[in-house]
C-alpha cells in the first residue's frame, strides 16, 4: 500500500483547522494545535501562502484561509450544480436524439466531460465521465472557446494538432470557426477529431450570463447528418433547446 505524503497530511490538517476556527490563528497557536515545530508550521503555511490557500494579516500576522480556496470552492459547486440541473435535459436529448450525450466544462486547456448519457440502444458504450476533450477540434471545445474569454486564449495559444485531414488548425481558420460558431449559435464537429463521427453542441450560461460549459451529441456521421450531407435541422434545434433549458434552470433567463 502506497504511504501518504506526510507533508500534504500535515497542509490539510492546517486548512481544516483554519476552517474550522471563528477567528484567525497565530503561528504559535497553529503549531500547538497540530504538534508541528513552529519551523515546520511556519514553512507549510509559507507554501500555502504563496499559493493562495492561505493568507495573513500585516499588522497581528496571524493567519486566514485564502481566495484561492473560495475560488476552488466556487468552481466545484458551479460544476456540480450545472450537472445537477443538466441531468434530467440530457437524457430528454439522448432519447428524442438516439445518440450520445456530452456535457462538458473548460479545465486545463481542454474540455472535461463531466457528465455523460449512453446513446439508447443496446450497443456496448464506455462511459466517458472525466475523459478530455481538446478544444480547437470538438464541438464542445469550440462551443466554450467561442463563448469563454479563457477557453479562447488557451485554444488560440495551445498548439492546435491535426486529428484527421479536416482539423482546421491555421489561427485565422480556426476565429472563422469561432466567428461562425456565435453567429449560428452552436459548434460542430465533423470528423476533426475522430473519422467517422459527427458532434453538435451549445453554450450553457449562468445566472451571470456567463457561459459554465457546453452540451452536446455525438454519433456516426451518417446518423448526424441529412441525406444531402447537412448537419440534421432536428438534431441541432435538440441540441440548442437543451443547453436553452439548463441555461435557464441555471438562472440564465431566455436566450
Amino acid at each position: 500500500m502506497a504511504k501518504n505524503i506526510q507533508s500534504l497530511e500535515r497542509a490539510a490538517a492546517m486548512l481544516r483547522l483554519l476552517a474550522g476556527g471563528e477567528r484567525r490563528l497565530g503561528l504559535s497557536e497553529i503549531a500547538s494545535a497540530l504538534g508541528l515545530a513552529k519551523g515546520t508550521a511556519h514553512g507549510i503555511l509559507r507554501t500555502l501562502q504563496q499559493e493562495g490557500f492561505v493568507e495573513q494579516e500585516t499588522a497581528s500576522g496571524r493567519y486566514q484561509l485564502g481566495a484561492e480556496l473560495l475560488r476552488l470552492g466556487n468552481s466545484y459547486l458551479d460544476v456540480h450544480e450545472l450537472r445537477a440541473r443538466a441531468l434530467v435535459w440530457t437524457d430528454d436529448l439522448a432519447r428524442s436524439s438516439g445518440e450520445s450525450v456530452y456535457l462538458g466544462v473548460l479545465h486545463q486547456q481542454g474540455v472535461l466531460i463531466v457528465h455523460h448519457v449512453f446513446r439508447p440502444d443496446d450497443s456496448r458504450q464506455v462511459l466517458e465521465v472525466g475523459a478530455m476533450q481538446p478544444l480547437h477540434s470538438t464541438a464542445l471545445g469550440k462551443v466554450l472557446s467561442a463563448y469563454d474569454p479563457v477557453a479562447h486564449s488557451e485554444a488560440v495559444e495551445a498548439e492546435r494538432r491535426a486529428f484527421t485531414d479536416l482539423t482546421v488548425c491555421d489561427k485565422d481558420g480556426f476565429e472563422g470557426v469561432l466567428d461562425l460558431t456565435r453567429a449560428r449559435g452552436y459548434a460542430s464537429d465533423v470528423e476533426e477529431t475522430w473519422e467517422g463521427i459527427a458532434s453538435v453542441a451549445a453554450p450553457i450560461h449562468d445566472r451571470r450570463r456567463m457561459p459554465v460549459g457546453a452540451v452536446g451529441i455525438t454519433g456516426a456521421v451518417e446518423r448526424v447528418r441529412d441525406k444531402e450531407g447537412e448537419l440534421r435541422p432536428d438534431l441541432i434545434a435538440a441540441v440548442r433547446d437543451c443547453a436553452r433549458a439548463v441555461s435557464r434552470d441555471l438562472g440564465a433567463g431566455r436566450f
